[in-house]
């Protein structure tokens, strides 16, 4: 059966790789031969080599009452802190345009707070948090496939549940999880890797040392290599007091190498730190009021963070660019902000009203 009537086989597929991600799960149920060609992997690649690949930003952000912060009895940042329910914001970086993902039947009361996501292929993967009814931490493991537009249950993170670890995708097939601590608030030695095809868990070897709060980068190697590199964060003695070093798990051997002590300038929250998306293996992260890059083991500054940002909430690369989204102060509206890395220049997007709650957390993905 030809996929659009009259057309030759290749310039139907020219038309379906130029569909906007959120049209998928409408385009899949008009036959069952759209639905087979774009659940192949060769319409994903087809997608980025023609430059038809959209990158969205995921967040994890606060919804508020708009008919209570219009009467001006609570601002609508309160509002979001005071009881926040949190819901999956979507930004297409390159139209600006916002949207909210629906939440599976599972998920109706809102997504834990503290969950962590990210993005492999078409799914997007949300994990742990505390339930948002009873505040209890949870190891539960959600996946939004984008095709679909439906949520199936993952299978749970292993050794029970842990609070405030980091996570980071290889973007084709794994997700790599490390650090946080326990019930008993003991911070974490321990590492997985998540094969979200698969819906396994596998044991990394543990890390040098505890780390709550730290976070984890993604980097992938001249050779092709993938390296998991876990930054800062503390020990249990050390409770909130962020030290400087790093260490770095090679996928290839599947071994740790030596921790770094002085990966840091400072000892500092690390959890703006994103990969530079470039086989340099750059590294960029907001420290005090400046943009950082790693190159070469020196730190170096980019560019001042816009003087509207006081609190950075989220920073992402891609394609030549930060994406930075963050608010003038506790409780205030989030804004975003484009940097430009060979222009140095800032531009601002807008917030929609129901887009400028407090970001948790977000994650970039290439559909």
């Amino acid at each position: 059966m030809e996929l659009i009537s009259g057309l030759p086989e290749d310039i139907a597929r020219d038309c379906l790789i130029r569909i906007s991600y959120n049209q998928f799960p409408a385009v899949a149920s008009v036959s069952k031969g759209w639905k087979t060609e774009i659940l192949m992997p060769e319409f994903r690649r087809l997608r980025k080599s023609t430059g038809h690949a959209q990158k969205i930003l995921v967040a994890v952000q606060s919804k508020f009452d708009s008919e209570k912060s219009k009467t001006g009895l609570l601002g609508k940042g309160v509002m979001a802190m005071t009881n926040p329910v949190y819901k999956l914001s979507v930004l297409d970086i390159e139209t600006g345009f916002w949207s909210e993902l629906p939440l599976g039947p599972e998920l109706c009361d809102g997504l834990p707070l503290f969950c962590q996501i990210a993005g492999v292929g078409y799914d997007l993967v949300v994990m742990g948090g505390w339930a948002p009814d009873s505040w209890k931490a949870s190891n539960s493991v959600f996946i939004y496939n984008f095709l679909s537009g439906e949520w199936r249950r993952g299978a749970d993170m292993p050794d029970g549940p842990r609070t405030f670890f980091s996570c980071a995708s290889d973007q084709d097939r794994m997700i790599y999880v490390a650090g946080g601590h326990d019930e008993e608030k003991n911070a974490l030695k321990s590492a997985f890797a998540y094969d979200v095809a698969n819906d396994t868990w596998i044991m990394l070897p543990d890390m040098a040392r505890e780390r709550d709060e730290c976070k984890v980068v993604f980097c992938l190697g001249v050779s092709g290599s993938g390296r998991v590199r876990v930054v800062g964060g503390y020990s249990t003695e050390m409770q909130g007091r962020f030290e400087r070093s790093a260490e770095e798990f090679d996928v290839a051997t599947w071994k740790w190498g030596s921790v770094v002590e002085e990966f840091l300038d400072d000892a500092t929250c690390p959890r703006t730190c994103v990969d530079g998306c470039d086989v340099e293996g750059r590294m960029y992260m907001c420290k005090g009021g400046d943009v950082v890059v790693l190159e070469h083991d020196t730190w170096k500054n980019v560019a001042n963070v816009p003087s509207e940002i006081k609190n950075v909430a989220c920073l992402g690369a891609c394609d030549g660019a930060l994406l930075l989204i963050g608010s003038s102060g506790l409780g205030k509206p989030c804004m975003g902000f484009i940097l430009g890395l060979k222009s140095g220049v800032w531009t601002k997007f807008q917030n929609p009203e129901n887009f400028s709650g407090h970001i948790q957390s977000g994650c970039l993905l290439e559909i």
